[in-house]
């Protein structure tokens, strides 16, 4: 649980940056295994946190179909986000003898690089025009490496830190806490299937069986909130497909439990091993409370993740006193 100080503490309805801060483009800190101990005393790590678990806390109990507001912040990133997904269109896979990795990505990678500023300055008022480069890099890094043609829970992590960095400025507020989980990220991770089958994208430091899932952690962390002390579903109910196909639209861990059913073949406690074993958690509360946990452990605490994540001035690599 957190406290509602801490709750507030991102989301605050005020931009929480000084007005003199200078915004610069992000870059890496993280170069060797001994740097991790500074991410984790950095405020950052702590901001990054604290917008996960705000986030974690609004959406308790919630249906992705619950009523909720839309501003016009919001629709402008659904408007973005409908533009990566229609390049994907424009831009089809290329025959290749290689069956995973198609080039094509490399193709709709460099329409973002080129766009990406254009894009971000769509959802950012006129006058925090400047921050425009500084969060730009963080759409960049949200959507995969193009060198590898691979996406994981460190590409992910870049999208959660570009929506962090929104709230920092003012742009997304207190009352869009729903709609940043339940339009936006929902949008985002049906844009990343997307891309993820139709350039059969590899996962990056994918664990296989022994890793949660092969691309996503996020919504399985919020996801599980949401079903938090609801009255009929069971996490001993997601490996079911009936429950999963029925309630999918509700919830997004259900949501994401059928994207591995139509991807993966095979029993499900062969191809997905740790969430077979978290089904038989008896609530919904310790899987998140168990999530949480591991989320910080196998993602945020390991250095070929972390490495890849770059710091600036919203999101510092300076030694945090508390949240923002």
């Amino acid at each position: 649980m957190i406290d509602n100080v801490q709750q507030q503490h991102l989301l605050s309805v005020q931009p929480t940056i000084p007005l003199n801060l200078n915004f610069v483009v992000p870059k890496k800190e993280i170069s060797m295994v001994p740097d991790m101990g500074k991410w984790k005393r950095s405020q950052a790590y702590s901001d990054y946190m604290g917008f996960v678990l705000t986030l974690n806390e609004a959406v308790k109990g919630k249906k992705l179909t619950c009523e909720f507001n839309v501003s016009e912040t919001i629709d402008n990133l659904l408007s973005l986000l409908g533009t990566l997904d229609r390049w994907i269109d424009e831009t089809p896979p290329v025959d290749q003898p290689s069956r995973f990795g198609n080039k094509a990505y490399r193709t709709w990678y460099g329409k973002l690089e080129q766009e990406a500023e254009a894009l971000v300055s769509t959802v950012i008022p006129a006058d925090k025009h400047a921050a425009v480069p500084e969060i730009a890099v963080y759409l960049k890094e949200s959507v995969g490496n193009s060198t590898r043609i691979d996406y994981g829970t460190g590409h992910e992590a870049a999208f959660a830190a570009f929506l962090c960095c929104l709230c920092k400025i003012g742009a997304l507020r207190v009352e869009d806490q729903l709609a940043i989980i339940f339009k936006v990220f929902d949008r985002y991770l049906r844009v990343m299937r997307k891309l993820q089958k139709t350039y059969r994208m590899e996962p990056a430091g994918s664990q296989g069986v022994w890793g949660l899932d092969d691309f996503q952690f996020l919504p399985f962390i919020w996801g599980s909130s949401q079903l938090i002390d609801h009255p009929t579903l069971e996490p001993r109910h997601f490996v079911d497909e009936k429950a999963v196909n029925e309630h999918h639209q509700d919830y997004m861990f259900l949501e994401c439990i059928k994207f591995i059913n139509e991807m993966k073949t095979g029993p499900f406690a062969e191809h997905s091993n740790q969430l077979w074993n978290i089904s038989a958690v008896p609530t919904w509360s310790k899987v998140n409370q168990g999530l949480i946990r591991m989320y910080k452990a196998e993602c945020l605490e390991k250095f070929p993740v972390i490495q890849h994540f770059k710091f600036g001035s919203l999101l510092s690599i300076h030694a945090g006193t508390e949240g923002c």
